[in-house]
């Protein structure tokens, strides 16, 4: 059998955007450059890089790191973002389990690059090993398209947008979304370094991306949020956007935000439409070729499962845990609890192993218990999980930052506003929630009930 064509993807990048580059066409942390000079520091790194196994680069906010993933997909070989703040045993163990050189990139160096792509991996990106130590997420060039592509549609992004965001590039937001979509779709990019409000508010884009920390961020400075309300599209996901965010968003920038729904294996699979309704909670439905059920649902509510073009080709060297990733009928088990309104629209409710609680006979979501308390005007930030209980089977515990509200009239809020059995049995008070690199909370980090 004929092996299967190579999948371009940075189609307006190499069309030259149809001829009209301009030299901030690519900005990063301050530093612009055009596609000519982007497509030649690139070839210097595919031509160092032609013929490796993979190559890894410390993937920092900076146009280097937006050459190295150019120049991975020019020479065909995958590219391994290390995070610049990994420490020494994360590192060596995205180094040896990859078995990928760590390069240096130089953006001054220039190379014309002609080799054919050998490979159809773009890309290897760590998990962020909740469960074991990282594994390594094969993503093949053709996914990164079809999500990218879907996207496009679903968010009428073109050539004629400018994308502005301040997020890592070594995630699936930052780099694929966010750096490879610009190159796809003809976006002029505009990476802000970090996702300060005032930065976001001073690039003066079209396209927003943010995960909900920075959202939230925004909508807490008035000037830099109503600055906004130029923008065409705001794009919220990583996390689940809490809905007081989403309306204090959508109250100073006249925007309601677009919310999706993916994973490192998935890519992107289910967003809301720059076209269609979105509401607090809701990340639309699926991109063009890709299809979900709920499995095992009751009252509504189970894991989302997932068949489509933007699947992951399996995590490295862990054959094992590739074929348990799926079902014995081909679907990828997301671990994600979700429900479907009647009209397709998808709500993720969180993490099966820790979002999904069963108390005293009800199945109940943690996202939903933690927006009815962060609907309170005191708490600033909240997680909830279930705590072993000895009748209940679980019982609800929250973990809230808030100031000035006590323990009673939390969970009276929480009653008032859901059914009785979904209120709190226990609220801790912290001083901030432990979360990742991409803003989302991190609870196995939480202190002991």
């Amino acid at each position: 059998m004929a092996p299967a064509p190579v999948v371009p993807v940075l189609t307006a990048l190499q069309g030259g955007a149809d001829g009209r580059d301009r030299e901030d066409a690519v900005t990063v942390d301050g530093r612009s450059c055009g596609y000519e000079e982007l497509l030649g520091a690139a070839g210097a790194v595919a031509r160092r890089a032609a013929g490796t196994k993979a190559f890894a680069v410390e993937a920092s906010a900076s146009l280097e790191t937006v050459a190295a993933a150019v120049g991975a997909l020019l020479a065909g070989v995958p590219l391994v973002p290390v995070p610049p703040d990994a420490g020494p045993a994360e590192r060596d163990h995205i180094l040896h389990d990859s078995g990928a050189e760590l390069l240096p990139v130089d953006f001054r160096e220039r190379a014309d690059f002609s080799g054919e792509p050998a490979g159809r991996a773009a890309l290897i990106l760590y998990t962020s090993g909740t469960t074991g130590p990282p594994k390594g997420v094969v993503i093949g060039r053709d996914a990164v398209a079809a999500c990218l592509d879907g996207l496009a549609a679903a968010w009428a992004w073109t050539a004629e947008d400018t994308l502005v965001h301040g997020l890592p590039l070594f995630h699936v937001h930052g780099l694929v979304l966010g750096v490879l979509g610009a190159l796809r779709t003809g976006s002029r990019l505009v990476h802000t370094g970090r996702p300060a409000p005032a930065a976001y508010a001073a690039a003066g884009g079209s396209l927003y991306f943010g995960v909900p920390t920075v959202w939230h961020r925004v909508a807490r400075d008035e000037p830099s949020a109503r600055a906004l309300s130029g923008a065409r599209l705001l794009v919220s996901g990583s996390a689940a956007l809490p809905a007081p965010v989403f309306h204090d968003l959508a109250a100073l920038t006249g925007h309601e935000p677009v919310e999706r729904y993916g994973m490192t294996e998935s890519l992107i699979t289910v967003s809301a439409r720059a076209s269609g309704p979105r509401r607090p909670g809701a990340v639309g439905t699926p991109l063009p070729g890709v299809t979900t059920r709920i499995a095992e649902s009751a009252d509504g509510i189970g894991e989302l499962q997932l068949q489509g073009p933007t699947l992951f080709d399996g995590y490295l060297g862990r054959p094992d845990a590739t074929a348990a990733a799926y079902t014995p009928d081909g679907w990828f088990r997301t671990g994600d609890i979700a429900s479907v309104d009647e009209d397709g629209t998808h709500r993720i409710v969180g993490r099966a192993s820790t979002d999904l609680i069963k108390s005293g006979g009800y199945r109940i979501g943690a996202g939903e218990v933690e927006n009815a308390l962060l609907a309170h005007p005191a708490v600033r930030e909240a997680a909830v999980v279930g705590a072993p209980h000895p009748d209940l089977g679980q019982e609800i515990v929250a973990y809230v930052v808030a100031d000035g509200v006590g323990e009673r009239e939390l969970t009276d809020f929480v009653a008032a506003h859901l059914s009785a059995h979904k209120r709190p049995r226990k609220v801790r008070f912290l001083s901030a929630l432990p979360r990742n690199a991409m803003g989302k909370p991190q609870k196995r980090l939480l202190p002991p009930v």
